[in-house]
């Protein structure tokens, strides 16, 4: 086979798979967000041995579609409010598609000089929306679990180091003992990070919280020049944010690293009526966030900021021959990856088409959303459980059982997906409103699923 004829039976590939993936985002609005028991039974048929001669790659493509979209759950709808998972703008589709073709190893300047000028841009575009120091370094992980991970590193290099400890050269046998300091709300990828970077789960101390799920500043402990604070910007459940400004003048005016984890929430800065609620988390030493939560962008993006570019750089950085160090802001000596894809092109495409006034209206739009569904509820009867004051609401059926219930049957209605909780002791409903293609017309039909299936059950 010729060259010409290789490269026109690429582009016929492409062009097929295209429609493919363009007839399956216009099908999102017809079809039930979680898929069909029959869809999951032809999962099945991808269930073979490993085939012995190859097949062509239009096949391939076909089976990929046929069997395999259908059996997906429609998180890409305006009606999947579970988790906290934002859909993907079309410009960050189209973006994540030409970086896939492009191939960039992102870890080195000279592997990919595109993507290492478009990481300083969105990163700099993202200091300005979250107002962190202009001098803070950051890196594009997989998701906050690993930028938290990250983040924690570059902490227990600069405190150990002020100790006169080389953590990274002599490890923690030895080491001098650090406290770490969490709300009793502390996210689970939080705690797994803490286990990541050595400092366990449970050797913590927990701040008690209050019916928000907020860090009471009353209970808040002494702390020092080897302590690190972890607080949270955006309870997962409540949307609530611990007292960061509070902390921070305590804790800092000590010697104390703060660490904000602000997987979705720290976002609620570029929203002129949410701001507030992040107001102070310009003080803290690191911070972690997602983009494609919030931001809207593909699987996966994840974002870590410090405070002190060098216990960034140090915590994460290595050196090879072969490798160039010469080059201002070297990617990988961010991040613990050497190599990876070109995260920064999608988060550049969703900032440079959104602008301020656009990122703006995407927060201020899904927090009204998400209002409107607590109004709905409490309107109907049903116990709202938190203070709505960003994307997430809580709802409560009356009891445990009746809760779960009405979880489950709206799961397997179809109309809409929405997940459960527990949230201080109470059974609910979580609904999570991330998405930009959430519509008006997709709350009110999936308020009045959740109302009819909560009806049916009570009855």
């Amino acid at each position: 086979m010729d060259d010409q004829t290789i490269r026109h039976r690429m582009s016929d590939l492409l062009n097929d798979t295209a429609r493919r993936a363009n007839r399956y985002l216009e099908s999102l609005d017809a079809r039930s967000v979680a898929p069909t028991k029959e869809a999951l039974a032809r999962l099945n048929n991808f269930e073979q041995n490993f085939p012995e001669n190859g097949s062509t790659a239009e096949v391939v493509v076909a089976e990929l579609d046929e069997i395999g979209s259908p059996a997906t759950v429609a998180s890409a709808s305006g009606r999947f409010f579970g988790y906290v998972i934002g859909g993907s703008l079309p410009v960050t589709v189209a973006a994540n598609w030409l970086a896939t073709a492009w191939d960039q190893n992102a870890g080195v300047v000279v592997t990919s000089p595109v993507n290492a000028t478009l990481e300083n841009v969105a990163l700099r575009w993202i200091k300005d929306v979250f107002h962190l120091p202009v001098q803070s370094a950051g890196g594009f992980v997989t998701c906050t679990t690993a930028a938290n991970f990250t983040a924690l590193a570059a902490a227990r290099h600069a405190l150990m180091g002020r100790a006169g400890w080389d953590v990274e050269a002599q490890g923690l046998f030895g080491a001098p003992p650090l406290t770490i300091v969490t709300g009793d709300e502390v996210h689970a990828s939080m705690q797994k990070a803490l286990s990541l970077v050595g400092f366990g789960r449970q050797r913590v101390v927990r701040v008690p919280v209050d019916g928000h799920g907020r860090m009471r500043v009353d209970a808040f402990p002494t702390v020092d020049e080897r302590t690190i604070v972890c607080v949270q910007a955006g309870n997962v459940n409540t949307g609530a944010f611990d007292p960061v400004a509070e902390i921070c003048a305590c804790a800092r005016s000590r010697g104390a690293w703060v660490h904000v984890d602000g997987a979705f929430g720290m976002w609620a800065a570029a929203a002129p009526s949410r701001a507030h609620l992040a107001r102070g988390i310009e003080e803290a030493d690191s911070w972690a966030t997602d983009a494609h939560k919030w931001l809207n962008v593909p699987y996966d993006s994840g974002l870590v900021f410090t405070r002190e570019a060098d216990a960034l750089r140090a915590a994460m950085s290595v050196g090879a021959a072969y490798i160039a160090q010469d080059e201002g802001r070297v990617p990988y000596q961010y991040t613990p990856d050497f190599s990876r894809r070109a995260r920064g092109v999608e988060v550049w495409a969703a900032l440079r088409q959104l602008g301020r006034k656009g990122l703006a209206d995407l927060i201020e739009r899904t927090c009204r959303h998400a209002r409107r569904f607590a109004a709905g509820l409490s309107a109907a009867g049903y116990t709202v459980l938190n203070d709505v004051v960003l994307n997430q609401v809580l709802v409560s059926f009356g009891n445990a059982d009746l809760t779960r219930k009405v979880i489950g049957r709206i799961q397997d209605e179809g109309t809409c997906w929405c997940g459960g909780t527990v949230w201080q002791g109470q059974v609910a409903m979580r609904i999570s409103v991330s998405s930009w293609a959430t519509t008006e017309e997709d709350v009110e039909r999936s308020l009045a699923a959740i109302l009819r299936v909560a009806a049916s059950i009570s009855q």
